[in-house]
């Protein structure tokens, strides 16, 4: 139940920075384009807080805004919301599609703006956040960011990496021809691949200053797969310290929770074989799917024993079984580590690299996945989103920046998109005005944001479904 409670403090934290941040872009650009902001809100529904502001003094200088004007028709105040569902937020401008504006208040109505300064308005929530993720980045390229050194472990001889020529203790250097300073860095390289042919080029150094570059060929790379995981398909697997068998995380409702296995359980034999790491034991249960264990563990130093059926999953063609457990968090060892950091003025530069990188990434993944080369499972909801928020949270200040910027990225792609109702849907019709010297027409307009719901509301129900499948 904390756990719960946790994850959802850590999501409407990290959602309300991503929204203020979003809705402040629209707000600051529409306020200079002297566009009247009526409310400024985070969240939807029944305000929890509200507070209005005052009238800017260049609006209340404005014609028609002097006290000779009625009460009714004086220039309203912005109000600055807080709202119980913290799932979006939204910025209400004057506008006269939504309600009457007297004429003394027109000139400051988003709809008689001109169309650049009305596309310059909607994009700026969209850009707020990729400068967010900006931002993020270059912090912590400036202090510093822990990454695990990409040295390999035992490379199955019989994988694509093990026939490659790929050895044990190799380090990786770079994928594609892309450097690779971490173990992350290796895997959004990988990523990148997915459902693509031709070949991954790997470069590794072999002993000390031995470089060697070998080729993989790929066809239709994991294509369709529910959950791919790209460095163990090519065979790939971390050089791991010897991680002891302790229990850290269980999965409520999965075969371990179920079996009775709790936090702190540490592994001592399964099935009569003696379990010396953490490796040995998933080994093993990956090996038993839908096959009873008979687990010794030490609870408490004492000796418990407990039955438990590792749950079939097929991934990547095979059939491996899961119980539902995660090791205990344990630091790699200070030879393991790397630090990567940059001196000021290069830190902003690799902020903006690293951001264009992710983006390019969603994008390339959302036209993937529109083509069906990478399964819709894939796509996350607020659940996830909220045990992502409180992992990182708890993992120190570094991984939840690293996860805010991740996510401003990932929802500043989606707005951009060009669905109506979303900013990339209004950016469009604006184009279309640009080009054609003529606004969209109404009923096309009208169309288009029920098609554009439907589409919202599709996506909304898939990233549920998907959570609660995880879960």
């Amino acid at each position: 139940m904390i756990e719960v409670l946790q994850s959802i403090i850590a999501l409407i934290v990290t959602l309300s920075i991503l929204v203020t941040i979003h809705e402040y872009g629209h707000y600051w650009v529409a306020r200079r384009c002297n566009v009247h902001v009526l409310r400024f809100s985070v969240g939807f529904g029944k305000p929890l807080f509200v507070k209005r502001g005052a009238v800017p003094r260049s609006m209340q200088e404005d014609k028609g805004c002097s006290s000779q004007v009625n009460d009714n028709q004086s220039l309203k105040a912005t109000e600055f919301v807080v709202a119980a569902i913290p799932l979006g937020g939204f910025v209400k401008m004057l506008d006269e599609r939504e309600g009457f504006v007297p004429d003394h208040q027109k000139h400051l109505a988003f709809n008689n703006k001109s169309v650049l300064q009305r596309i310059a308005i909607v994009s700026a929530g969209p850009l707020a956040n990729f400068l967010l993720a900006i931002v993020a980045y270059w912090m912590l390229f400036l202090v510093g960011v822990t990454g695990i050194v990409p040295k390999l472990g035992e490379v199955d001889p019989e994988s694509k990496a093990g026939y490659a020529g790929i050895q044990s203790g190799d380090e990786i250097l770079a994928v594609d021809g892309n450097p690779v300073r971490t173990w992350a860095d290796v895997n959004l390289r990988l990523f990148e691949r997915l459902s693509e042919s031709g070949s991954i080029v790997i470069t590794v150094k072999e002993g000390s200053d031995f470089e060697e570059k070998h080729v993989i060929p790929i066809n239709n790379w994991l294509r369709g797969i529910d959950e791919p995981q790209p460095v163990r398909a090519l065979g790939l697997q971390l050089s791991y310290p010897q991680i002891p068998a302790i229990v850290g995380d269980v999965v409520a409702g999965g075969r371990a929770a179920k079996a009775g296995l709790v936090t702190g359980d540490i592994v001592v034999e399964a099935n009569n074989t003696k379990i010396e790491t953490w490796t040995d034991w998933v080994h093993m249960i990956q090996r038993s799917p839908e096959q009873t264990m008979v687990l010794s563990l030490l609870r408490d130093d004492q000796l418990v024993e407990l039955l438990v059926v590792p749950e079939e999953k097929e991934i990547e063609g095979e059939m491996l079984g899961f119980i539902g457990v995660s090791r205990k968090s344990i630091p790699f060892p200070d030879e393991m580590q790397t630090r990567v950091t940059y001196p000021a003025h290069l830190a902003l530069w690799a902020a903006v690299e690293r951001t264009w990188d992710i983006t390019k990434f969603t994008l390339v993944s959302i036209k993937k996945m529109i083509m069906g080369a990478i399964s819709p499972k894939n796509i996350s909801g607020p659940i996830t989103i909220a045990q992502l928020a409180n992992a990182t949270a708890q993992s120190g200040l570094e991984s939840f920046i690293g996860f805010l910027a991740l996510l401003s990225i990932s929802l500043g792609v989606l707005n951009l998109l060009p669905i109506p109702v979303l900013d990339g849907g209004h950016l469009l019709y604006y184009f279309f005005e640009l080009i054609t010297g003529k606004p969209v027409p109404e009923r096309v307009q009208l169309w288009g944001l029920q098609l554009g719901m439907f589409l919202i509301m599709c996506i909304m129900l898939l990233a549920f479904y998907n959570d609660l499948t995880r879960l």
